[in-house]
């Protein structure tokens, strides 16, 4: 069993459902640097919408990947950092860099050419 009673055949069908989309890779990584605002992340990935930010923090949050801390001040700060379980994803992130610099290598193609294509 896993998310909301689904089952799922395999690990990978899991991770993949957990992290799967461009933005909730996106935000992520950012967190890994450390704790970020909402402004923070919002500015730190382009196209993202406030509405899609909140939905994806809200499944990663849920998932118990990413921890809210709502501090009682006006106006209310709101900061969002790794779980444990969260920063655990490193190492993943890490193989996924290194793959993607091999692609760009043997492809011969670099960062620019794929900002140029989206």
């Amino acid at each position: 069993m896993g998310l909301d009673g689904r089952k799922f055949h395999c690990p990978v069908e899991l991770v993949i459902e957990l992290i799967s989309g461009k933005w909730k890779l996106l935000i992520l990584r950012e967190l890994m640097s450390g704790t970020k605002r909402f402004s923070q992340l919002q500015r730190s990935i382009p196209g993202i919408t406030q509405k899609m930010l909140t939905k994806q923090l809200r499944e990663l949050e849920r998932a118990g990947l990413v921890r809210r801390k709502v501090y009682p001040e006006v106006p209310p700060r709101v900061e969002y950092s790794l779980t444990e379980l969260g920063r655990s994803l490193e190492e993943i992130f890490e193989a996924m860099h290194r793959w993607g610099e091999r692609y760009m290598k043997e492809m011969g193609t670099t960062r620019e050419t794929f900002r140029e294509s989206s």
